[in-house]
């Protein structure tokens, strides 16, 4: 079952946002803390995933024969996404403690292990469900989508966990904001934005002090929302003085926040969150932004998508370097859409 109205806790943090898929994680969770009924949507999964419309012999057959698996993707067991969900909270609510540190080696080594166990080049973010709280969940997906950025890349494997840690801590500043700035449902004012945009610096100053943590990953997480035209935070600095973790991080941390609900604004499509990283061009790494828009699956092979044409078509094959235009198979007609590679298919884009 899918929700049809977020969760929200006492002071309007979104918990769940609507059309999370419910699992038994999810509901023991909640169940904890007192939420003992949600708003459903209608329709069982079952009907949800069949297509409206009837799918001719010639959409089978060119599925048959077109049909190519995605990528390795990072998937974390139920088992995995437990131990991460806790650990990531007990970071947040214990910065001072010196098991914080056991506890973000743990949770990095969880995530190596997660991408290494079947060699995985590619995320699928709707996927990992790893939390129901923002600022956890939001942690741990700039953590593994910079992961495999940095993998995109060919950093080394000691880079990349590394990346891994400065994702996970990237945050950990806020636990030093005001709760009413940092959950305010409506616009900050200049005030308060000046004061939010501490966290950063916040953030470094918690773990710059402490051996466990390398003068690279302590830079990543003070410039993560740096810019490399120099219009970033808290310093200002371009592209020439910014660390490549990051540059990474950046990119991550942007995607994750628009197609995440919050209570003061809707979620982003994941199509309307890469076409805003695909602008960002005069803000953003290219390299970063090339390598992570080949590492992230937004349309997973078996996906029933509808065209702008007005046809359903499943997803058959997902290039690398046209992530929002994958190929195609019309259910109605049969029709093959290489919408990354025929010119034919320039005007027709997925909805």
């Amino acid at each position: 079952m899918k929700l049809d109205h977020p969760v929200v806790d006492r002071l309007g943090r979104s918990l769940v946002a609507r059309g999370a898929e419910l699992d038994q994680y999810m509901i023991d969770s909640m169940i904890k803390m007192g939420i003992m009924s949600v708003y459903v949507q209608e329709g069982t999964e079952d009907e949800e995933a069949k297509p409206d419309v009837p799918v001719c012999a010639e959409a089978e057959r060119n599925i048959e024969r077109l049909q190519t698996e995605d990528r390795s993707k990072v998937t974390l067991t139920d088992s995995v996404r437990e131990r991460v969900a806790t650990g990531i909270q007990y970071i947040y609510n214990n910065t001072d403690s010196p098991e914080m540190i056991d506890a973000t080696n743990s949770i990095a080594d969880d995530l190596m292990s997660a991408i290494n166990d079947n060699d995985a080049i590619a995320i699928d973010i709707s996927a990992l469900k790893t939390s129901d709280e923002y600022t956890f969940k939001h942690s741990v997906d700039v953590a593994t989508i910079a992961m495999i950025v940095a993998k995109q890349q060919g950093l080394s494997p000691k880079e990349i966990r590394e990346i891994g840690v400065a994702g996970l801590l990237h945050d950990v500043g806020k636990t030093k904001v005001p709760i009413e700035i940092l959950n305010k449902p409506g616009k900050l004012s200049d005030e308060e934005f000046a004061i939010m945009k501490q966290h950063s610096v916040f953030s470094y100053r918690i773990i710059k002090d402490n051996p466990a943590f390398s003068p690279a990953v302590c830079l990543g997480v003070l410039q993560h929302h740096e810019k490399i035209n120099g219009c970033g935070y808290p310093m200002g600095v371009k592209e020439d003085k910014l660390s490549p973790y990051a540059k990474i991080l950046s990119v991550a941390d942007i995607y994750d926040a628009l197609v995440t609900e919050r209570p003061y604004k809707a979620a982003y499509s994941q199509r309307d969150a890469v076409e805003m990283i695909m602008s960002m061009t005069m803000e953003l790494d290219m390299t970063a932004m090339k390598s992570f828009l080949e590492s992230m699956i937004l349309y997973p092979v078996g996906s029933i998508v509808e065209l702008s044409n007005g046809e359903k078509a499943q997803v058959v094959r997902n290039i690398p370097h046209y992530i929002l235009r994958p190929t195609v198979v019309g259910l109605s007609t049969g029709k093959v859409y290489e919408l990354g590679e025929d010119l034919n298919c320039a005007s027709i884009i997925i909805l």
